[in-house]
């Protein structure tokens, strides 16, 4: 940790790397850690309410959230470090999590942990003990544990643990004050706790005090010396350079640490504890010491307390009815994306469209040049606008309506449908998380593949991401699928019939996915899948209201910001190309003609091929771009309805398969601009950012190019 001055007199302090800005030298840092799925995020959310920001960890993709709670008059900097099940790191963000809690130096630790699953969790509790005395122990969910009968005696744990433990429902605000009583209390000078001290057995009692003996002088007090002896003897390599780097040293290079580690390890190995078992025992002593205490704190009212999971994860996560009730899920929120976003959206443009007239005629009213209103108007305001009117509302549906399936329990029991398919690809299980992501944005995909620990998987999920539609996509598949399939269905069946068919392409979109996955792993990326541990977390109510608010915050309008920066310039673009002309043409007509021939074989034509190739920047606008340079417009053009769109396509040689073929390359090709930008950021790697460009552009031309030979070869167009 150091100490820098700054021109506000206000302190900002590095621990391990992340800015923690001090208002006084009496604020009070509190690191919020725990396993994953048990609230912890809630109780950090509950205290900090808007009084907090979010970044990324120095050098890392995993991010940090920071806020400050005002209590007692007292300031609290909480920070909300990653989700983890051990001290000792197999990820990045467990990495994190323990690098943060060991060496961070916190004045305060609240471990949050689920009422419904306590034993599980003091495993965690117990680690963190044996760094540091300052530890809270938050055991939250305690009304998800009333309703299955679950009782804690939370005085007896507080006993056995000789730590301040709290009971809350950080969801409903009950408890936490109490929490930070505890918290605040525990900052206190002069507060003495008695801590829990896990005793291993004789020998290893002995092998620690040896090697402790050794570190007093070489660390003076900064970590537990107690702690680092049995990680010097474990040989835990990752946090042993962690702590290299804190200390600014590597202890075994001192002679005299070397020594006794080397004795300590001769003595265990005589006791018949040779070093590769000593890990082992450690484990096993915290995991007995666990169920000990759960048996005497825990009273379990019915035995059967979780039966109404169980009995709903046997139709959800069974083989015969888990991946057709995911279909039918993923239908249904499809069809209320699709159904929902029709008015709002042509009350947007509506809006919209009516304010770009009224700029049209300022500019006028002022003289304003054609080489200035054209392309301020006609290019930039018009493809911002197309983009806002056609993103914002599916996303404010989609989104919301993913977080609900995320925050009541069931997207993990998704990866786990999905697990066993992408093992066979050599990929990772959670993958099948970050595909669904990809949903609503594949930008919001690609970040969310830092859930997953191995970097070759990783990749394999950020190249593969692409196959998935994005919301920018839909209305493009959506259009076509109502103009030439779906038209001859009336009413509100229409709207089921462009549901099921589009739903069709997004299973299409899954198994491409699949298979990518399993060639990349086969060649560029080869290796073995790495094990996971899935927690199938209890399923829970969610709350709508934070839900609508959070995702419309957090994703939906982060999400269309970003498209925004990325279509304005494409806007001018997209305009100078229709405008320049070169002879009789514009330089728009001329590139299509080029490009003519090779989209012909692969069933679409040079203006359809060059409109997916100006729509990088933004996909939704990959339709006005082809109405636009079937009119020779010159801007971006729409139609009032779609048999009038349907009759310009047709009129210009569009058939049922020029259709498929461009909802196919719809659906695989080139990532957007955004979503290309996000890769080169999360990978950090140029190369990895064109490989992610090349491998569904080219899986796209080859699908297109076999299906339309393949149905002129057999006479059906």
């Amino acid at each position: 940790m150091r100490l820098i001055a700054t021109s506000t007199g206000a302190e900002l302090l590095n621990y391990c790397g992340l800015h923690i800005e001090k208002e006084t030298p009496q604020d009070q840092i509190v690191a919020l850690a725990g396993n994953p799925n048990v609230g912890k995020s809630t109780v950090f959310n509950s205290l900090t309410g808007l009084n907090q920001h979010t970044g990324n960890w120095p050098g890392k993709t995993v991010t940090n959230a920071q806020g400050r709670y005002r209590y007692k008059d007292k300031n609290f900097i909480m920070v909300d470090i990653p989700g983890t099940y051990s001290l000792t790191a197999n990820s990045t963000e467990e990495e994190i999590a323990r690098d943060f809690i060991c060496f961070g130096g916190p004045d305060a630790v609240v471990v949050v942990a689920d009422a419904t699953c306590l034993e599980r969790n003091l495993n965690l509790v117990l680690q963190i003990m044996e760094i540091t005395d300052k530890v809270v122990l938050c055991v939250n969910l305690m009304d998800e544990a009333k309703k299955k009968k679950i009782r804690i005696d939370l005085n007896l744990l507080a006993s056995h643990l000789g730590i301040p433990v709290v009971g809350t429902s950080a969801r409903s605000n009950k408890g936490l004050d109490r929490l930070m009583d505890a918290v605040d209390s525990l900052t206190g000078k002069a507060t003495k706790l008695k801590p829990l001290r896990l005793t291993y057995s004789d020998e290893i009692e002995k092998a620690v005090s040896m090697v402790e003996s050794a570190l007093e002088d070489a660390i003076k007090e900064r970590v537990n010396s107690r702690w680092v002896a049995l990680k010097l003897l474990d040989g835990d390599d990752p946090l042993l350079r962690s702590l290299q780097e804190y200390l600014g040293y590597d202890l075994m290079q001192d002679e005299g640490i070397l020594r006794k580690v080397t004795e300590a390890r001769n003595l265990l190995e005589k006791a018949g504890i040779p070093h590769h078992q000593l890990r082992d025992q450690l484990v096993t002593k915290i995991i007995k010491t666990c169920e000990n205490i759960g048996r005497e704190t825990i009273t379990f009212g019915n035995k059967q307390y979780a039966e109404r999971d169980r009995t709903i994860d046997k139709f959800l996560t069974s083989k015969l009815t888990g991946i057709p009730i995911m279909v039918a899920l993923l239908f249904g929120v499809f069809w209320l994306t699709i159904t929902g976003a029709n008015y709002p959206s042509q009350l947007i443009a509506t809006g919209l469209f009516s304010l770009e007239d009224w700029l049209s005629e300022l500019l006028q009213t002022i003289s304003a040049p054609f080489w200035l209103s054209g392309p301020l108007i006609d290019g930039i305001y018009r493809t911002l606008a197309w983009v806002v009117s056609v993103m914002l509302p599916p996303m404010a549906i989609f989104f919301p309506l993913f977080t609900l399936l995320e925050d009541s329990g069931y997207l993990p029991r998704v990866a786990f449908n999905l697990d066993n398919f992408f093992r066979k690809a050599c990929a990772h299980g959670k993958q099948a998380l970050t595909m669904c992501m990809g949903f609503g944005c594949n930008a919001a995909g690609i970040v969310g593949c830092r859930i997953i620990n191995s970097p070759r998987e990783r990749l394999i999920a950020t190249i593969t991401n692409n196959f998935v539609p994005c919301n920018g996509r839909f209305p493009t598949l959506i259009a076509i699928i109502t103009m030439f399939f779906a038209g001859t269905a009336g009413g509100a069946f229409q709207s089921v019939v462009s549901t099921l068919m589009l739903t069709g392409m997004i299973i299409l979109g899954v198994i491409m996915t699949v298979l990518i996955s399993k060639l990349l792993s086969k060649t560029i990326l080869k290796g073995i899948p790495s094990s996971f541990n899935l927690e199938l977390p209890p399923y829970r109510r969610p709350q709508i209201g934070r839900v609508i608010v959070r995702s419309i915050l957090d994703r939906t309008l982060f999400v269309l910001g970003r498209a925004v920066v990325v279509a304005a310039p494409a806007g001018l673009i997209i305009w100078l190309l229709a405008n320049i002309h070169v002879g009789d043409l514009s330089l728009l007509t001329h590139c299509a003609a080029f490009l003519d021939p090779f989209a012909r074989l692969m069933g679409l034509d040079g203006y359809i091929f060059f409109a997916f190739i100006l729509g990088f920047p933004a996909n939704e606008i990959v339709v006005p771009i082809i109405i636009m340079s079937y009119m020779a417009t010159g801007s971006l053009t729409d139609f009032e309805s779609l048999a009038q769109l349907h009759t310009l396509f047709l009129s210009h040689g569009w058939t049922w398969l020029t259709a498929v073929c461009v909802m196919l390359f719809s659906l695989i090709h080139w990532p957007c601009g955004t979503t290309c930008l996000t890769i080169k950021k999360e990978t950090q790697s140029l190369k990895w950012m064109l490989v992610s460009m090349a491998v569904p552009t080219v899986s796209g031309i080859v699908v297109c190019l076999i299906v339309a030979n393949t149905v002129r070869l057999l006479g059906l167009v």
